[in-house]
């Protein structure tokens, strides 16, 4: 394939989009629905939808677009993504027909200790926020430089380095600042202000970059360029192997920070055994379509597919919108209440994958939805061990369970000409990851190993354990119809990366919404918790209409960000006519970016 030298300017419903070759920064507005043909799109960031787009254009596939668009949204959404973080890729076949999968979950390393997660001056846990999230003991071995070797070998036709150059020429180049990258900067000062190397990329000055400033990173250049040329053996070994491992075991700390920044366990073995996974898909049957998801480590496979399992027993399309809103959350609860029973690690838990996914399991599980009133949360599991399908239903006991994810991340769908689809979600933990950056790298560092349960128990499926992969909620998903794509989607959120994808499912499939309609749409997750969180949006809309089934609602915000948003979803639907539409984010995370190679005629 041809470099990415020249400059390139290609159509797109929405207007022209740039080239990331050019040497400024092209326009940043964001369209967030594109409708056309030959290739789609679906990213949070024009930059790297424009990129997978530049690809696609330049006759790559979707497995080589995602790729750059990954890889550029390293560069864009650096607290959310990057080479110092994991993630789940999903790839549907048109050849064969077939959905795979990759797990590049990050990893715990080899010597990280049961009690990791304790202060050995106090014999208490640490504190999760700022302490814990902020430290060298959280950070899992990475994975996306993995994935991404792993996903082009398989399914692509470029090379890692083709692949890559867009990226490179938008770190060397530079993107515009919006709100939300000056934001989430200024709210992670705190965090970054710990670490000299971060403090000198991020907050040069001492402050987050301006809005409208143009922000470079020529280190991630330079370190996109060594994978260029050598491959991952040069994340995975060699002097980069060693820094990171170095920067894990002993933080760059400042001199002032007031953050204690407890150490890590990784070392440069830990980097070389690194593997990304392949491995099947989840499935389930839902109205007739066949949705296909990721098995654990992540949960969502599972847990989405679960959920759908409970709703089928019902018609949500021929009740009224508080009903099937009542049903919606009773069966993410159920379905949340199971995966904190039985979801971990596979390779360290024997997860019940088929029973959960099990349309029978799922009409026992339904069981327990009272059509008028919201049970009493938490709910319990259910049994696996004994079911029929009919009701009464047996229960096991709960499990004791606390949700440390966080709601970063990011995803991103892509399809290409010839009836490929990539949903890809990818992730540094935590909004700016562990705040480390890998000096004279620039990337983040990842707090992945906090998925972990903080206090060790070994009869939970998530207990740290070394070499063990934490539960992900990442839930990326690819819906077929008589064996065609229909709809991929997935979203970021921490555990309600699992709500968001299951609440646009049944927009889209049961209430009657439009794909753009379906993630506009105010969210509620209901994760077997004693109240729902939801959007302030969503309490406007309904909090008086689901009072009466009981359902008591929390305004969704956390300690972390300012943002009281759940979810980012990316998506693309394949349509009647052969043209694809793409959908993103009107207005959460400052909107997303659709684009299609070839506007609709």
């Amino acid at each position: 394939m041809a470099a990415f030298t020249a400059a390139l300017a290609l159509s797109v419903t929405g207007g022209t989009v740039a080239s990331p070759a050019f040497a400024d920064p092209p326009e940043t507005d964001k369209t967030p629905t594109a409708r056309g043909y030959g290739g789609a799109v679906s990213t949070v960031d024009p930059e790297a939808s424009a990129a997978a787009i530049e690809v696609l254009g330049e006759g790559g596939n979707a497995a080589d677009a995602a790729v750059a668009a990954a890889a550029t949204l390293g560069v864009t959404e650096p607290y959310s993504a990057g080479i110092g973080g994991g993630g789940y890729f999903l790839f549907y076949n048109a050849e064969t027909g077939k959905v795979g999968t990759i797990d590049g979950r990050e990893t715990a390393p080899a010597a990280m200790p049961h009690d990791a997660f304790i202060d050995p001056a106090t014999g208490e846990p640490y504190r999760f926020t700022p302490e814990l999230v902020t430290s060298g003991v959280s950070v899992g071995v990475p994975g996306t430089p993995a994935t991404w070797e792993r996903a082009l070998d398989e399914w692509g036709t470029l090379s890692l380095g083709e692949a890559l150059e867009p990226a490179i020429d938008v770190a060397k180049r530079g993107f515009v600042v919006d709100e939300t990258f000056r934001q989430q900067t200024l709210d992670n000062e705190l965090r970054f202000e710990a670490f000299t190397s971060t403090s000198s990329l991020f907050l040069p000055d001492g402050d987050a970059p301006a809005v409208g400033s143009t922000f470079k990173n020529p280190d991630l250049a330079k370190t996109y360029r060594l994978l260029a040329k050598e491959g991952t053996d040069a994340f995975y070994g060699g002097p980069l192997a060693e820094e990171i491992a170095a920067t894990v075991q002993d933080p760059p700390k400042t001199a002032t920070t007031p953050l204690p920044v407890p150490v890590g366990h990784m070392t440069t073995e830990d980097l070389a055994e690194y593997r990304a996974l392949d491995q099947a898909p989840t499935h389930v049957e839902y109205r007739g379509l066949d949705v296909y998801g990721m098995a654990p480590s992540s949960s969502g496979g599972t847990t989405v597919g679960e959920a759908l399992n409970i709703l089928d027993t019902v018609n949500l399309s021929e009740m009224s919108t508080p009903d099937a809103l009542h049903h919606y959350l009773e069966a993410s609860a159920l379905a949340f209440a199971d995966r904190g029973k039985y979801v971990g690690d596979p390779a360290f838990v024997d997860v019940p994958t088929d029973v959960l996914t099990d349309l029978l399991f799922g009409k026992e599980r339904a069981c327990h939805i009272d059509p008028q009133r919201a049970a009493v949360k938490p709910v319990d599991p259910g049994d696996v061990s004994a079911y029929d399908g009919v009701c009464p239903a047996s229960a096991a006991a709960p499990a004791n369970e606390a949700d440390t994810e966080n709601i970063s991340t990011t995803n991103l769908t892509v399809a290409d000409t010839w009836g490929n689809v990539v949903e890809y979600t990818l992730t540094i933990e935590q909004t700016g990851g562990s705040g480390i950056v890998v000096p004279g790298r620039g990337f983040l560092l990842n707090n992945e190993l906090t998925d972990f349960s903080t206090v060790y128990d070994p009869a939970d499926p998530n207990r740290i354990d070394p070499g063990k992969r934490p539960r992900s909620s990442m839930s990326p998903t690819i819906i077929l119809e008589d064996g065609e794509p229909f709809l991929a989607l997935g979203s970021p959120g921490g555990s309600t990366i699992i709500t968001t994808v299951l609440q646009t499912i049944m927009n889209r499939v049961d209430l009657g919404m439009d794909l753009p309609e379906a993630i506009a749409a105010p969210r509620a997750a209901q994760r077997n918790t004693a109240t729902v969180t939801s959007e302030p949006e969503f309490i406007d809309a309904y909090e008086s209409e689901l009072a009466p089934y009981g359902h008591e609602l929390t305004p969704s915000g956390d300690s972390f960000t300012s943002a009281a948003e759940i979810g980012a979803a990316t998506a693309i639907e394949f349509m009647p006519d052969g043209s694809m539409l793409a959908a993103a984010e009107p207005a959460r995370r400052g909107g997303g970016s659709a684009m299609v190679l070839e506007p609709a005629r």
